[in-house]
């Protein structure tokens, strides 16, 4: 029997993903564990495996497309066994097809295109076609020129399967773009031309003619042909969101950033006895940035303002709890995972907590729903040598904590100029809904609490 494989559903605000890759093709056999196809939230990057042995009967969405959660997505079976049926595509034409014929237009105006229905409609006469939105959609996806379809719907309609139906090159939405007019061969799903197809027929046909340029993308040194100039690579999803809400931020906020720094002296040294003793004392791997959540969980709860929401530009959401955020940086981009109810957890359950999210970021397995709710969010660039940056506001929060790195600084002791270990940090909070004196009492309070961590420790 027919295995249906559904476009799972990742989180309950999730109602939809886009196949981001299919490592599969029609026709190849699989086995359980296998990965038929990787596909995107908004927020992560998910692989679908098979879950029985067979064949890859039938794909019903190709790469790029945005499917519903829990809509059929494609069939594994053996060689045969029929699959129209679980197609979801079909099931909705179907149901176009059979739709009350008040929905459509008057007869009197389909009379003219029925009678030209033979022909390509791009004979139409007019401007008007009468095309489904889920075929102008497919006709867009596919880079097909909808005028060119036959239509078969009720009066005149173009439908799915019309668009389907064109005999015309498809391409991969990537290839659209760059698509040119010679006869390419696509490699695609379902023959599609893509990129890759694009980039070697125009190579092969530089190379034939003794063409150098930028047509071939190709530079040329001493007679010999190197490598691509360059690549042009569609960003993922997950980048486009990022791009939205980084200048949604920029564009929406009054933002304004306060610098301050502490003596790093006692955290550095407990960080350093935690590690000496981590494996006989049964601790996990506590490390700055864990002390400095800590905290900043512990002190958020008495500054309101900056442990809240600003929603719409005229409410306040004030937090009773720190649902701390978690800068996290992944091979698909910035990924801020919320850590909920911070101030209950003690320092080792707490780098615990966070160690465990962050592996699941880069790894691309964290649910949606562990990436939203913050109240206040840490970003951590210390690590890589930054002693001051501008930390971007995570929409609707009204502040960000950036940690910067621990550098020397001088300072009198007793009538001496000594050494001492500072760590910066760099607060950005919302001018619109906090005012900078209550911003500077929350991080002169946090620097004090850094400071004196291990009295922190004993409340």
């Amino acid at each position: 029997m027919a295995d249906v494989v559904i476009m799972p559903r990742q989180g309950q605000s999730v109602e939809s993903c886009i196949i981001a890759k299919w490592h599969k093709k029609k026709g190849d056999p699989v086995k359980a564990g296998d990965v038929l196809f990787t596909y995107e939230t908004d927020k992560s990057s998910f692989d679908e495996e098979a879950k029985s042995d067979g064949i890859l009967l039938d794909v019903f969405f190709e790469e790029g497309d945005d499917v519903e959660c829990l809509k059929n997505v494609c069939v594994i079976g053996q060689e045969g066994e029929e699959t129209a049926c679980y197609n979801p595509n079909l099931a909705e034409e179907k149901q176009a097809e059979t739709a009350p014929a008040a929905e459509s237009a008057p007869a009197e105006e389909a009379k003219p295109v029925q009678a030209e229905a033979a022909a390509p409609a791009s004979y139409i006469a007019g401007d008007f076609v009468k095309i489904s939105p889920r075929a102008r959609h497919l006709a867009d996806k596919l880079d097909l020129d909808y005028r060119f379809a036959n239509p078969s719907g009720p009066n005149g309609r173009i439908i799915e399967r019309d668009i389907r139906a064109i005999n015309a090159p498809m391409y991969t939405k990537a290839a659209g773009a760059a698509k040119t007019a010679g006869i390419v061969e696509g490699t695609g799903i379902g023959g599609r031309i893509t990129t890759a197809d694009l980039r070697q027929a125009a190579q092969a046909e530089a190379a034939s003619a003794g063409i150098i340029g930028e047509a071939a993308s190709v530079a040329v040194i001493g007679g010999a042909a190197s490598a691509p100039m360059y690549e042009d690579v569609k960003i993922p999803n997950i980048r486009k969101v990022i791009a939205k809400s980084m200048h949604s931020s920029l564009s929406e906020m009054a933002q304004l950033t306060l610098n301050s720094s502490f003596d790093a002296t006692e955290i550095m040294a407990l960080r350093q006895k935690l590690k000496e003793n981590a494996e006989k004392s049964g601790l996990n791997n506590i490390t700055l940035n864990d002390i400095v959540m800590f905290a900043v969980s512990h002190t958020l709860l008495n500054h309101k303002d900056i442990n809240a929401n600003f929603i719409n530009g005229d409410t306040m959401r004030y937090f009773h709890t720190v649902n701390l955020g978690m800068a996290v940086d992944t091979p698909r981009g910035l990924m801020v995972p919320t850590i909920e109810g911070a101030e209950h957890l003690s320092l080792n359950e707490l780098a615990a907590v966070s160690k465990s999210m962050a592996n699941a970021c880069k790894e691309g397995s964290i649910s949606p729903d562990a990436l939203k709710n913050g109240s206040f969010t840490v970003t951590n660039l210390g690590s890589l040598g930054v002693e001051s940056f501008t930390p971007v506001i995570n929409p609707p929060q009204t502040a960000i904590l950036g940690v910067d790195a621990v550098v020397k600084r001088p300072r009198e002791v007793n009538g001496e100029i000594k050494l001492y270990p500072a760590m910066g940090l760099s607060l950005t909070f919302d001018h619109r809904a906090v005012d900078g004196a209550p911003a500077a009492k929350f991080l002169k309070e946090l620097c004090h609490n850094l400071e004196n961590f291990s009295v922190m420790l004993v409340k």
